[in-house]
């Protein structure tokens, strides 16, 4: 329940503190007093969307701070799963600065917007007056229906397989617009690949390729020079290695005389060995050579060919054009994993839409059971009402497609009074009965969702008299399990109410703020009386004010 609220420099506010009671807690004041930005300043901790023209001064910025006794609430897991400090006291906190920067705090740890509208969404119902339009609304119509039929459980986890289920869905698109668009390009791709793959290259291949055809050109020049080598090595009367050994055995014959000789013998001797090797390996070499067009042939084709897909690629090297073909080897194969893939994801939706449905059925057929019953409890409400031949007849329809909220939805009718024909809520009911139907409305579900704290907005618009006492008394009734806080403008909701806190405004230094205040006993008697009253307080109006108070 809310325990105490602060505002600094908030619209009219510049610095307000209020504590909050259990049960049933009024507030009143005149028009313009601030009433309405008492609720907007709530409305930031709930979540709402924050303002720089809310600033009272532009130069400071804007502070928002509620307190919360958690207790019963179970809302240890809330605050485990998002890593928060859970405190019996629970303190949420917004700034708005004069930039238009907004933040927001649970227990001085900062959050998301989203996670302080997770944790208000369980601690307050703001219903303002342009709330009971939402009666029309669909989903606020099926949350009635669930809040009675009591399986949050299955709500939960429809909830859950239902992303799972859209997450399928939209992978499956993904995947098969990747795949049509796979297609338009597979068949090029296979074509430049089996081109590339038909090449037969290998890493290091074209420099020898160029080398070993430009030696097949030249053979016939080559083969003729490395004959006359060889012949002028050996071959012939008149050849180097033949004058070399006639030397050679001159010098063998004086090396007895001297060692310089020796040593030169034995030197010409090891360069005789060695051009006698190289004029061996110059013949073979001669004799290996041989002009062989049939391999000019294949040879030329084939480096003609690692030419144009250079160029066709625009790449300088083999190496690169194997890089490309391999990178068209993956696309291939992801083409093929990617059909694996749309199969298997196929299966998987079929799977989660399947129980998916199932649970949908499940939770449909809850919603229906419970209808009747509600509708009996409404009418009871609307009774105690003044509406005694109201009644809401609610609609149950099945959908043939899975939504958010399930396979079904609902539609509630109303009609006011008895023999008339049920018409849609914007259709029949007036601003006062459609007031009545949303207090009867906020009762049930309160009763069953065990919200800790309401606030009502003038709630009571469209009615007086005997049926705004009767407002009243459901109020001060869904007080005795929670919290009620409303704003009323009739004396006899006021009159009900455990702590009546008083609005007004009052002029300082040349401004005019908004303050608050909690009334005594006599202070509500002079407050109700003046609501019973067009001016100044008759004694006739006190005296009905103090009788009110006394019911």
């Amino acid at each position: 329940m809310l325990k105490h609220l602060s505002i600094q420099n908030y619209a009219l506010i510049d610095k307000l503190e209020v504590d909050f009671s259990d049960g049933l807690t009024i507030i009143t004041g005149e028009t313009g007093a601030g009433k309405s930005i008492l609720l907007g300043a709530l409305g930031l901790i709930a979540g709402s969307r924050a303002d720089t023209q809310s600033l009272q001064d532009k130069t400071k910025k804007c502070i928002v701070e509620a307190s919360f006794n958690i207790k019963e609430y179970a809302l240890k897991d809330f605050f485990w799963a998002n890593e928060l400090d859970y405190e019996i006291t629970t303190n949420i906190r917004r700034e708005i600065t004069p930039e238009g920067k907004s933040r927001a705090f649970i227990n001085d740890t900062p959050v998301t917007l989203t996670q302080l509208k997770a944790l208000a969404e369980r601690l307050i119902d703001i219903h303002s007056q342009h709330q009971t339009l939402t009666l029309n609304g669909s989903e606020f119509q099926l949350s009635v229906v669930d809040a009675y039929a009591n399986h949050a459980d299955s709500l939960a986890e429809y909830s859950i397989s239902f992303k799972q289920f859209k997450a399928l869905e939209k992978a499956l698109n993904e995947l098969l617009t990747k795949e049509s668009q796979a297609k338009k390009d597979l068949d090029y791709f296979q074509f430049q690949f089996n081109e590339l793959e038909e090449a037969g290259l290998k890493p290091d291949e074209q420099a020898g390729i160029e080398q070993e055809l430009e030696a097949l050109n030249n053979a016939e020049d080559i083969k003729s020079n490395l004959s006359k080598a060889a012949t002028g090595l050996n071959g012939g009367e008149q050849n180097l290695l033949a004058s070399l050994n006639e030397i050679k055995s001159l010098l063998a014959s004086q090396a007895k005389f001297k060692p310089e000789i020796n040593e030169l013998s034995t030197r010409l001797n090891s360069s005789y060995i060695e051009l006698k090797d190289i004029s061996n390996e110059l013949e073979s070499l001669e004799q290996d050579i041989v002009y062989d067009p049939k391999r000019i042939d294949k040879l030329t084709t084939q480096l003609d060919a690692i030419y144009r897909l250079q160029q066709k690629h625009q790449v300088k090297s083999v190496e690169e054009l194997i890089v490309i073909k391999d990178d068209l080897s993956n696309k291939l194969l992801e083409f093929s994993s990617l059909e694996t893939e749309i199969e298997k994801t196929k299966k998987e939706l079929t799977s989660v839409q399947k129980s998916l449905t199932a649970l949908a059925k499940k939770i449909a057929a809850n919603r229906k059971k419970e209808i009747p019953k509600i509708e009996k409890e409404i009418a009871s409400l609307l009774s105690a009402l003044s509406m005694p031949n109201a009644q809401l007849k609610i609609e149950h329809m099945e959908t043939e497609t899975l939504t958010a909220n399930g396979a079904d939805k609902v539609n509630f009718l109303f009609s006011a009074n008895k023999g008339s024909d049920f018409k849609e809520l914007n259709k029949v009911a007036s601003g006062g009965e459609l007031s009545r139907l949303m207090l009867s409305i906020k009762s049930l579900i309160a009763q069953l969702t065990a919200l800790p704290t309401i606030i009502f907005d003038e709630i009571d618009t469209g009615v007086s008299g005997d049926v705004a006492d009767k407002v009243g008394s459901i109020m001060n009734l869904m007080a005795k399990a929670m919290q009620v806080i409303t704003i009323t403008h009739l004396p006899q909701i006021a009159s009900k109410g455990e702590s009546h806190l008083f609005v007004y405004k009052e002029d300082k230094n040349d401004k005019t703020y908004s303050n608050i205040k909690k009334l005594s006993v006599n202070e509500r008697v002079q407050e109700i009386a003046k609501m019973l009253s067009t001016g100044t307080p008759t004694a006739a109006a006190i005296s009905n004010a103090k009788e009110l108070l006394k019911n």
